[in-house]
């Protein structure tokens, strides 16, 4: 049943899912303050951009994806290489696609500290880095770990923009979504049966776990 090649899709599906999560904190967090604390005019422009994979379908984000880091695009060109059924090109599109799964709880959570706690910190001479670090960080963990814990759980799932930009390419870019749907295509009905299972259980930890979290928190607030 899991053989070499099925453990290494579940391998690279786990790496894929660490790295996006990874590169969407390290950009999610800056982002989703800045739309929170931001007065400029064009940010909701920019919530709704963050917000559009919620609604768009995943084989258009992974078609314009696909022209975007084609042969021929400036970004090829600047970079010197093809990006579509490559690593580096499904973590691109899975960065994109689950960004507003990380960013929109962690804007809600910097949001949800309103002006009180940044006013104390000010009072103290606090500079804005030591504010947002030693206060408006810790505050906000319940958000990041919620968007870290959705941002992980929605790119091991991923199926369209991963099908447009990546294919099914073993070692590559065949990751556990696209190996269900081979196996359909092939008539493994058992091995899609066994994958397919284990996608719904991690769908069900990660509903708990992020309840979990949220209980835990609550009940550490006075």
């Amino acid at each position: 049943m899991f053989d070499a090649a099925l453990i290494e899709t579940i391998l690279l599906t786990l790496q894929l899912a660490v790295v996006t999560t990874f590169v969407l904190l390290i950009l999610g967090i800056p982002l989703a303050w800045w739309l929170a604390r931001s007065k400029a005019r064009g940010k909701e422009i920019v919530a709704v951009l963050v917000a559009l994979p919620i609604v768009l379908p995943p084989t258009v984000l992974g078609f314009y994806l696909l022209i975007a880091m084609g042969p021929n695009s400036p970004i090829t060109a600047l970079i010197g290489r093809s990006l579509p059924f490559t690593f580096e090109g499904l973590v691109v599109g899975s960065v994109l696609y689950s960004m507003p799964f990380v960013v929109n709880p962690i804007r809600t959570a910097f949001e949800a500290m309103g002006e009180r706690h940044w006013e104390a910190a000010a009072t103290l001479r606090a500079r804005p880095l030591d504010a947002f670090i030693n206060v408006a960080l810790p505050l906000a963990l319940p958000g990041i770990l919620t968007g870290a814990i959705l941002g992980f759980a929605h790119t091991m799932g991923e199926f369209g923009v991963v099908l447009m930009i990546g294919g099914s390419i073993p070692g590559e870019t065949r990751v556990l979504s696209i190996a269900i749907f081979d196996f359909v295509e092939t008539l493994e009905w058992g091995k899609a049966h066994v994958l397919a299972g284990a996608m719904l259980v991690l769908s069900f930890a990660v509903i708990l776990a992020m309840r979990m979290v949220e209980t835990r928190f609550k009940s550490e607030r006075p």
